[in-house]
């Protein structure tokens, strides 16, 4: 059972700047805010991260709508970025050095730790990363295959994997 430990946010949507979220402990974490402080921002955050490709499902149009549109005292920006750690917490270590290691077989890798990055370019390139490696859409699937997150999995069946992290 992964377990989510941090998402780290920038030039994606309403998050200009790099913003870090942290998740401790057990339970359930709730984020809370006033109507426009993007908290619908993160939910979605974490879908794209997962290779959602419908822009539709992201609320855009198209989805270089992810990418921070610029207001009038900030510049529209280039790319947005969104990185996602995980942890095992069977295996984790929480004062052990987080060393890239590869994702075999869909298992996250022997640290216990696993950290998927998603980037578009306003340009239209994009690319996936896993611990820092090149990866393609088709990696981040399998690392998800059999949690709910996956592809197949149906809007509510998503929600109750949501419980996983």
């Amino acid at each position: 059972m992964l377990k989510l430990k941090r998402i780290e946010l920038q030039g994606f949507k309403s998050f200009c700047e790099r913003t870090e979220l942290r998740f401790h402990g057990e339970g359930i974490a709730g984020i809370v805010g006033p109507n426009g402080c993007g908290k619908s921002n993160i939910s979605d955050a974490i879908s794209w991260v997962l290779g959602e490709q419908s822009a539709k499902s992201l609320r855009g149009a198209r989805m270089e709508d992810v990418i921070f549109a610029g207001t009038q005292g900030r510049k529209a920006l280039g790319m947005a970025s969104v990185t996602m750690s995980l942890i095992d917490p069977e295996i984790y270590q929480p004062h052990a050095a987080h060393k890239p290691q590869a994702v075999q077989d869909g298992q996250p890798p022997k640290s216990g730790e696993v950290t998927i990055t998603r980037r578009l370019f306003r340009s239209g390139e994009s690319e996936y990363l896993i611990d820092g490696r090149t990866a393609r859409l088709r990696d981040i699937q399998d690392l998800f295959m059999g949690t709910g997150l996956d592809r197949r999995a149906t809007p509510s069946s998503s929600r109750g994997a949501l419980d996983k992290f």
